[in-house]
């Protein structure tokens, strides 16, 4: 689900801020990034305290710290080895205003929590003007926490090949031999660690992270892929819940977790690209205009990927031309936000002028780094068991080709889940409305990665304990995310003052 660039649109598969990328080697350094022996007995199971150390960067919110938390690596074995995950804070600036910890939860899965408060610490202390300290967390597997890799040769490490874009033709026999070899090569390669990436750890590490704060409750702000496991730990953990903020979240059918997000991503960019076909109609574009009618960027689009298909276009990375379907990952990527419109229009330009060279994306033009892959398949995969028929895979993709053109089929395409070695060390989780009513929840109309028929489904799942603010925008991320002053000012004063609206309720854009 994610934020900007992961395979669900999150920190691996985007670019960090140069303060962010300081601050999570700093913590690379500090946290355990190897697994310790930890003796066994009450030693081995006692929460410890958190040593916190100046750490912030030129692009850090002012005050900001870190510290290394030590978690089991298998919490049925709390006495064994042990993991280290880099946990920031900001504290509050008014202490006689603090009310608690506001815990920002990172999206992905294998999104930074070092990255996000390096984004968004700055005005989210402003928005809550000293109510919280402010706490995030790299997960398990991610930034300057205990990282893993599986071994992926480069070549599968390309976010236009970890997500199963079908062949031109809907063949889909290049994707089930590369998934083959990705879910082997974890197998092989990812050890305990990699296994132990799951949203049920991720859920267990918060609740130690709470204890280690001295805290009884979290408030919480769990974005994308974050939402989904706030939601779970607030299934888990009711009692420990203050005021809870879901935005951006997907279906949470525990039989589809996961496999379903991915699926319903066709029918997001569905919903997003008119956002993107009315921006480049507009003749205030310039040379960056597409088409004179936004009714015409589509077909062109469709034309211009299936051109590529036929004859892929060399770009200015060298050995990596323009395809069809890196032209079709481009655009999915660039409907997360309207700032990525012109991004995605120059190469659109590019792709069509004979004269032109392309200039790829950064996230299309190379491979990740092996742990960032290892991670967002790990989580995704261990979750819950995918489907494993290939004819129903190949079916799937034909159909989806046809009904969404756009994303050609990739959303309900064979992955390495399919070929995924390890079962689920634990059933995933059935979201309810049992518990206080606390949470808020915030989704854009338009969103291409968590699509508002998902959300809906969580908030019919949440019953009486949630309230859902809808904006009338396209997008992924709501809260401080795109300028909506409505959804802004409901989300800021239900974390301020505890007041939600009385119902479900709309902000236009």
């Amino acid at each position: 689900m994610g934020g900007r660039g992961s395979l669900n649109h999150s920190c691996p598969m985007t670019t960090y801020a140069s303060g962010a990328r300081a601050s999570a080697l700093c913590l690379a350094v500090l946290a355990a990034t190897v697994i310790t022996a930890q003796p066994a007995g009450a030693a081995g199971v006692r929460t410890p305290a958190l040593t916190w150390r100046p750490c912030a960067g030129p692009q850090d919110p002012p005050g900001k710290e870190c510290a290394t938390l030590p978690v089991p690596l298998d919490y049925r074995d709390p006495g064994g080895p042990r993991l280290g995950l880099a946990v920031t804070r900001v504290r509050s600036e008014r202490p006689a205003a603090r009310r608690g910890t506001l815990l920002v939860i990172p999206g992905g899965p294998g999104g930074s929590g070092l990255s996000r408060m390096t984004a968004k610490g700055a005005a989210l202390s402003r928005a809550t003007a000293g109510a919280y300290d402010l706490v995030s967390f790299d997960p398990r597997g991610v930034g300057g926490s205990s990282r893993a890799g599986c071994g992926l040769a480069p070549e599968d490490r390309h976010l236009v090949t970890l997500r199963s874009w079908p062949g031109p033709d809907g063949d889909i026999a290049e994707n089930t031999a590369r998934s083959r070899r990705i879910a082997e090569a974890c197998h092989r390669n990812g050890g305990a660690v990699v296994r132990s990436m799951t949203t049920a750890n991720e859920v267990r590490d918060i609740d130690r992270l709470r204890r280690a704060l001295g805290e009884e409750k979290l408030s919480a702000w769990g974005v994308s892929y974050g939402s989904y496991v706030a939601a779970v730990y607030a299934q888990k953990y009711p009692r420990h819940t203050d005021r809870w903020v879901l935005d951006s979240t997907g279906d949470p059918d525990p039989s589809r977790v996961e496999w379903g997000w991915l699926a319903n991503t066709a029918v997001g960019a569905d919903d997003r690209f008119p956002d993107f076909a009315a921006w480049a109609a507009d003749p205030a574009r310039g040379e960056l205009r597409l088409a004179r009618r936004a009714a015409d960027v589509r077909p062109l689009f469709l034309a211009l990927a299936a051109k590529l298909d036929r004859a892929p276009k060399p770009s200015t990375t060298p050995g990596v031309p323009l395809t069809g379907n890196r032209l079709r990952q481009a655009m999915q990527n660039a409907l997360v936000g309207d700032d990525l419109f012109e991004e995605l229009a120059r190469l659109v330009r590019a792709a069509g002028d004979p004269a032109a060279e392309p200039v790829l994306p950064a996230a299309v033009a190379g491979p990740l780094p092996d742990e960032d892959a290892a991670v967002t398949m790990a989580t995704v995969c261990n979750d819950v068991r995918w489907p494993a028929s290939l004819p129903a895979y190949r079916r799937a993709v034909a159909a989806d080709r046809v009904r969404h053109p756009l994303t050609g089929g990739m959303p309900v395409n064979v992955s390495a889940c399919a070929f995924w070695k390890d079962a689920p060390a634990d059933e995933p989780t059935r979201i309810t409305g049992d518990g206080p009513a606390d949470i808020l929840m915030i989704q854009n109309r338009r969103d291409p990665n968590t699509p508002y028929a998902g959300a809906l489904k969580m908030r019919q799942a949440l019953g009486g304990r949630a309230v859902l603010v809808t904006l009338g925008h396209g997008g992924h991320g709501a809260y401080l995310g795109n300028g909506n002053a409505c959804g802004d000012r409901t989300v800021t004063a239900f974390l301020t003052t505890g007041r939600r609206p009385q119902q479900d309720t709309y902000c236009a854009d």
